[in-house]
This record gives C-alpha cells, sequence and structure tokens, in this order.
C-alpha cells in the first residue's frame, strides 16, 4: 500500500512525471544497495530482535511525516525525495537483520519451512496491497489528502510489528552469542563465503537470476503493449498472474522439510526455459498461462536459496551472509534492467525475454563450474600432506 500511495502521491504534485517517480524509487533502494554489506554487521554485533524494533519504528516515523504532509495537502517533491531515503535507510538496516531473523525465530530443522512461509506472506501482500491501496485512494477523491490517509494506515501498522517483538521471550529465541567489536568484520565476511562453494554457487545463480531474469516491469509491459497490442488492465493482468503463481510456490515450498541443491538448480533451469518460452508464444493469452509459471519456479530458486544460506551459514556470520545475499538480489536489477531495456528497443520486446532466459541458463552452468571448482580447491588445501620421508 506504501509503495503505491508513495507513487501516486509523487505524480499528484504538480509537474512531475516518470522522472521524478524513477528519482524516488532510486532514491528509496540507493541505501539498501550501498549500506546493506555494513548493515549485515550491525546485524551480527547486536540483538536483531532489538534491532528491528529500532528499523521499524525508523520506517514507521518516516511514513507518518510523510502522511501528515501529503494529508494536510502540503506535500512538496523535495519532501517525498528526502523521506524515502530516509525511509531506505531503515529498510537496509532492517532487510539483513529480519532475514537472519528467521532462523532464529524457529531453528535450523524449521529454517525451509519458515521461509517459504514467510514468501507466502509477502507474495500475498503483493496480490492484496495494491488493489486496496488504489481502492482506498480512489474513495477518497484521488487526490493527494486521500493518499495520505492511506499512508498514513501504513504508518499505523508498524506498530503491530513492533508489539510482536516486544512480546516475544528471547529465551525461546535460538539466538547466537552476538559477534564482538572487530576491525575487518565485512572482510572477514566476504572472506568466510569465498571459502563456501555451496554458499558462492548460490550467489553466482541468483545474481543472473536477479540481474537478467526477473525484470518483469520491464519485459510484461514491453510484450503487453508492443507485441500483443494490449493496455494498461492486460498488462496488470500480466503482474497479478506472476503473483499467484509465486504465492503458489511458496504454499508448496512451505511442504518442503528439506531444500536439496538438485531442487535449486531444476528451477533455475526450468525459470530460464520458461522465460525464453515466454518470448516465442503466439498469444497474450498464451504468455499469460504461462506466468504462473514463471512465479513458480523464480519463487522456488529465491526460497531455496534463502533457506540454503540460513541454514549453511555460521549463526555468527549470518546476518553478513543474509546481507551480501540481499545486496546481490536488489542490486542486480539496477544494473541488469538498462540492459535488458536497451535490448527491446533495439531487437523488439520478445528479445528482452529470450536473453534473459538464455542469461539464466548461462548462470546455472557457471555457478556449477564454480562450486565444482571451489571445493576442488578446498579439498586439496584441506588433505593432509604425505609425512616426508627421513633421507
Amino acid at each position: 500500500m506504501q509503495r503505491v500511495a508513495q507513487d501516486w502521491l509523487v505524480l499528484t504534485i504538480p509537474g512531475n512525471g516518470g522522472a521524478a517517480l524513477g528519482i524516488t524509487t532510486g532514491l528509496q533502494f540507493l541505501p539498501v544497495l550501498l549500506l546493506s554489506p555494513y548493515a549485515g554487521v550491525v546485524a551480527d554485533r547486536f540483538s536483531k530482535r532489538r534491532l528491528l524494533q529500532v528499523t521499524q519504528a525508523v520506517m514507521a516515523l518516516s511514513a507518518l511525516l510523510l502522511g501528515v504532509i501529503a494529508a494536510t495537502g502540503s506535500a512538496q517533491t523535495w519532501h517525498v525525495y528526502v523521506i524515502a531515503f530516509v525511509f531506505g535507510i531503515g529498510a537496509a538496516f532492517d532487510a539483513p537483520a529480519r532475514q537472519a531473523f528467521v532462523s532464529e525465530m524457529v531453528g535450523t530443522d524449521d529454517v525451509a519451512n519458515a521461509v517459504s512461509l514467510n514468501s507466502a506472506a509477502f507474495n500475498s501482500a503483493r496480490l492484496i496491497g495494491p488493489g486496496l491501496a488504489g481502492l482506498l485512494i480512489g474513495v477518497g477523491g484521488g487526490g493527494m489528502r486521500a493518499t495520505g490517509w492511506v499512508i498514513l494506515a501504513n504508518a499505523v501498522s508498524y506498530l503491530a510489528v513492533i508489539y510482536q517483538l516486544r512480546r516475544m521471550d528471547p529465551a525461546e529465541l535460538h539466538s547466537p552469542k552476538a559477534a564482538a567489536r572487530t576491525p575487518g568484520m565485512l572482510r572477514e565476511g566476504v572472506a568466510y563465503l569465498r571459502g563456501q562453494p555451496k554458499m558462492l554457487m548460490i550467489l553466482v545463480l541468483v545474481f543472473f537470476v536477479g540481474t537478467f531474469g526477473m525484470n518483469f516491469q520491464i519485459t510484461s509491459a514491453l510484450m503487453a503493449t508492443e507485441v500483443f497490442g494490449k493496455g494498461a488492465e492486460e498488462y496488470g493482468i500480466l503482474g497479478s498472474f506472476l503473483a499467484i503463481g509465486s504465492l503458489t510456490g511458496a504454499l508448496v515450498a512451505a511442504g518442503r522439510a528439506k531444500v536439496r541443491l538438485r531442487l535449486l538448480l531444476g528451477a533455475a533451469i526450468a525459470f530460464g526455459v520458461l522465460e525464453i518460452a515466454a518470448g516465442l508464444v503466439p498469444s497474450y493469452l498464451t504468455f499469460v498461462l504461462l506466468c504462473p509459471l514463471l512465479g513458480f519456479s523464480v519463487i522456488t530458486v529465491l526460497n531455496s536459496c534463502n533457506a540454503l544460506l540460513q541454514i549453511e551459514s555460521a549463526p555468527a556470520l549470518r546476518g553478513r551472509v543474509m546481507a551480501i545475499y540481499m545486496t546481490i538480489v536488489m542490486g542486480g536489477t539496477p544494473l541488469g534492467a538498462p540492459v535488458i531495456g536497451w535490448v527491446g528497443e533495439q531487437y523488439g520486446a520478445r528479445w528482452t525475454l529470450i536473453l534473459g532466459g538464455a542469461l539464466v541458463l548461462v548462470g546455472v552452468g557457471l555457478a556449477v563450474l564454480v562450486h565444482r571448482s571451489r571445493s576442488a580447491t578446498t579439498l586439496r588445501t584441506t588433505e593432509p600432506r604425505p609425512a616426508m620421508l627421513p633421507s
């Protein structure tokens, strides 16, 4: 709801258009890209439960301030820019702590299930939130003041999260001992990942999936308008069908006790193949029918990566591991989106999907090669050397 209302607020301010919208989005996600690795260090040094209360409060106050300014009809573009940036700072420190906190709430045996249920909740929100925000803004008249009340509703919702965090019994959490402050903690996290072949494979794979495969906002818009000659409603349907597939995939994953590498690699290959097929389909209807399969396969990849990283990582380093993971997942899209957009402009909309799917398959191959190479290197360095015979 907040995201839709914030975008609409920008457009209700006279003189704004797509450029202002892009700047707002960029300012909100810039802190995530710049601060997430350091946020992982903070998550390992302090209680994640306490840290989440602070980050949720920062985002709540940001939403409250923006909501009040909008509800009083006095919002200006620079207000939105500054508040979006502050909100992004809160989100940057919130994400790695929240991801790593999942395994502290449930323990190692239930991490895969918890990650999937968390994903199901997120995708349910993707289905419900935008429509509800649009409805409430419309009922309120569609102007700046109505948009402000929707943003204020989001500010109030953070109280429920903060309250539940306060109610938790710390004795029942599976919390590791907080890491002591030492120089080079971020470098320590990177060095740790470099020595873990399975984790390196996951990071390589998720980079290609996130950078080149998950540009649905661009690819779906181009396919709907340029290839099939459809309008805004038909474009919106594509997003809903993708979310339906993602939600279904998350719920199916919640029933799995364990996550295996075969499942992860199989889902990634399926996603790449399906994306290529989506670029070749002859009609809008067949494209719509492929969208749930795309959503199902990509959420299976992301859930499997998330769960495996949490299970495999050392508890004292989990915050830094998840921070690096979030940086790659969220940082890849700004890198890949211009490339995919240029391909669509030069060679046509279909090639955005064909190229994206092909690069995902390349990523699967590279990830497997990295895993085998690093595993062989690790094995050689850990094998005991034979004793020297006396001369």
